[in-house]
This record gives structure tokens, sequence and C-alpha cells, in this order.
């Protein structure tokens, strides 16, 4: 990274036209290496002269910057760093007319120049950005395609064809358990990309402190850029584990796929808010390791009290129903999934316990304790809902720790200070 430092300085005594500016331009491209040879130093001098009514002025520009070590990776990056180079020195050029026009004029220079783009190109860039770096790491999203599709070829094989074996009693837990799988332990692995994600939190903070862009542009573009990739993780291994398990395929061609894609934007909004979670979690806790183990904690709560393994009239009331079972995604997961699957349909009752056909309704009311008040769209509003909050809570976190961190320094620095001045000079304080 280059910086160039410019000053305007009026040789006139007089301070009515003293101007004094430093501004920075910054380049990306370069790099320093202080073990390479091929050391460039660049300087521009242009001077102009204006003649007052009294006397005659001399303005001095200097456009000079540091020794720049170019790392000397190839022949073809040293031609493109020259080529560079005169852009660079056109792009200093503009500022300076600009302002020794302004200094002509007798205008004031301000203090600090707002040169930071809009918020939506700033979104828009760190989209871009964000989606490169996802390609790029294939420990972010590819790994985890690879492994959830080995994961579904095996609860397709595991569960095969038990839509359509509906003859007896057990296919009705078969499905539960499977669903089940997809809406807890599939979404658990979201976690596995929390290591690159906390390498992108320190790109945010340093570039937040150096006021490139706000949390709200950086929390956006990390929910847009990772879209496709949570997309494409949940379409290809739930096509897989739905048709070769044969769920819900509904009366016709237009029923089968609308219960498909309810199956897949589950999974898809249940990973979403999972990478949410992770997200807060890296926010209050940098170290990767113990951020996984933490996420997993969560997560391993969150399944236990979702309504599955325990049903929740069967759950104790202090912190597992209430508040537990009530803020966890799992229960909407859950509910959603079974009345998509069970809704509808009819399977072989249990031997000796009444009819012989029980009906989709009864089996959700009585057998898995679904709330049936409200239809199956509305489990996965609320998990959209939910979604938004935890994004927004992100936000509010990291604005909050802008806050507080540095209140924080200052508390400790002032601490260590009165310290230090307490061994210096103990009899004061004794006094």
């Amino acid at each position: 990274m280059i910086k160039w430092q410019i000053g305007v300085i009026d040789g006139q005594t007089n301070e009515r036209f003293e101007r004094k500016f430093v501004t920075q331009i910054k380049c990306p491209d370069f790099c320093f290496n202080e073990k390479r040879h091929n050391t460039r130093r660049c300087t521009l001098d242009l001077t102009e002269t204006e003649t007052t009514k009294n006397a005659k002025t001399t303005t001095q520009y200097k456009i000079n910057h540091k020794y720049c070590r170019v790392c000397n990776r190839s022949s073809n990056e040293q031609r493109k760093t020259e080529k560079r180079k005169p852009n660079l020195l056109q792009s200093a050029s503009f500022f300076l007319n600009v302002f020794s026009r302004q200094i002509q004029e007798g205008e004031e220079i301000p203090k600090r120049m707002n040169i930071n783009a809009n918020f939506l190109s700033q979104c828009q860039v760190l989209t871009i950005r964000s989606f490169i770096n996802m390609y790029r790491d294939i420990g972010y999203y590819w790994m985890r395609l690879a492994v959830y599709i080995a994961i579904a070829f095996g609860l397709g094989t595991i569960y095969f064809d038990i839509g359509h074996s509906s003859s007896n009693y057990s296919s009705i837990q078969a499905r539960g358990s499977m669903l089940m799988f997809v809406a807890s332990f599939l979404t658990f692995m979201a976690i596995g990309g929390f290591p690159s994600f906390v390498e992108e939190m320190k790109v945010f903070q340093r570039e937040r402190l150096n006021g490139h862009y706000g949390s709200s542009a950086f929390a956006i573009s990390n929910t847009v850029s990772s879209v496709p990739y949570l997309l494409l993780v949940s379409l290809i291994p739930g096509a897989i584990a739905y048709f070769l398990t044969g769920l819900q395929q509904g009366l016709n061609a237009e029923k089968a796929t609308e219960h498909f894609i309810y199956f897949a934007s589950i999974l898809f909004v249940c990973m979403l808010l999972v990478e949410s979670q992770m997200m807060i979690v890296a926010t209050i806790v940098p170290n990767f390791l113990i951020g996984i183990i933490i996420g997993a904690g969560i997560q391993g709560l969150m399944i236990l009290g979702g309504g599955f393994f325990r049903l929740p009239n069967d759950l104790p009331d202090p912190f597992w129903k209430y508040p537990l079972y009530h803020i966890t995604f799992h229960k909407y997961a859950f509910q959603g999934l079974f009345k998509n699957e069970f809704a509808g349909r009819d399977f072989p009752n249990f031997p000796g316990a009444g009819p012989s056909r029980i009906n989709g309704e009864t089996l959700l009311r009585n057998f898995w304790q679904v709330e049936m008040g409200y239809c199956k769209w509305v489990n996965i509003g609320i998990l959209f809902g939910m979604v938004v909050f935890y994004r927004v809570m992100f936000f509010v976190i990291v604005k909050t720790g802008e806050k507080i961190k540095p209140a924080i320094r200052a508390f400790r620095l002032a601490r260590s200070d009165h310290a230090g001045q307490v061994l210096l000079n103990p009899s004061s304080s004794s006094s």
C-alpha cells in the first residue's frame, strides 16, 4: 500500500494566505517487502509563480512518498505496476489543482474531505468481494456441499422409499426421524464456516476503524453474498434426500413441487439462522476454537428443546419449555416440516388402537403435539423473521462494542497509570 503525502504551503508571510493540507491516495495493489532490492522513489515537484500587487509569491507543490518496495513476483506484474504509476500521479495532480484553485480564490479548505462512497455502492462492492472470497475459500461452502451430498445419499439409502411404503405404522416414526435429522444435524454443520467468518470479521474491524464503511453495509453484504451458496447447499442435497426417501408427493406435479420447495426452504432458512447466530458468537468471541465450542453448545441446547426428543407437553417448565422451547428455531422447523409431510394424508393406525386408518391432522395434533392453529407458511415466516432479528442483533452488538471498548481501554489505562504512580510514590498513597 502506497501512501502519498501532499502538502501545499503558501510562501507568503501573511497568515491569510497560509494553507496547509495533507491527504492520502492509497493503492492496495502494491506490497512492501524489505528483502527486495528493486526500490523506487517517486517525487514530483510542481512550482507555480503568481504575482500579487505587493509581492511575488511562489507556491510549491510536492508529492513524495516513502520508499516503495514492490514485490518482484513476475515481469508481467512489474509492467502492470509501471502502468499504474502515471494514474496515481494524475490523481495526485488533480487534487493539487483543486486545492490550489481554492487557495487562490481564498476559500477555506476543509480539514477532512469525505470521499467515501454512498451506502449502496458500499454494499455492492462488499457483496462482490465477499462473494469472491466465499468462492475461493474451499472450506467456506464447497467442502460443506460435498459433505452434505454424502449425508443426503446416506439419508436416502437408510430411509429409502418410506414415502411409498406406508403399509405399517412404523413409517410414521421413520418420517419424523428423517425430518428431524434434516432440520437439526444438517443445519448444525453450518458452524463449519465459522473460522472463515472470523477471518472476515478481522478484516471488517480493521476497515471499520479506518472509516471505509459501516456495520450495516457489512451485515447486508455478507447476507446477500451467502444466499447463492446456501441455495446451492440446500437444493442439491435436499433434492437427493427428499426424492430418495419418497416424501410427500401430493396429488399432482404442482403439489409435489410445492412440498419440495417448502422442504428446501426450511433447510435454507435454518442454515441461514445458524450462520446468523455464529456471526453474533464471532463478534463476542473472536477466537475461532472457543467460538465453535460455544456455538455447538448453543445448537445442542436448541435441538434438545425443539420438541422432538422430548415432546412439548413432556418438557420441564423451567428453562426447557419456558423460554427455550418457544425461542428455539428448531421448534418451528420441526413443526413446519411435519405439517408439510403429514397434512392431507392418512396412515395405517396402530393395531388395536381404533380405526384401521388415521389421518395426518390427527397425527400432528396427538402424536407429534404440533400447534395446529396456523398453517405451515406461518412457521417459515417466523423463521425468516428470526433471521432478520439475529442480523439486527449482530448490528447492535457491533455498534455497542464500538462504544464500549474504547471506554474499557481508557478505564484500564487509567487504572494502570494509577497503579504505576502508587508504586513510584507509595508514601503519597498511604497519607
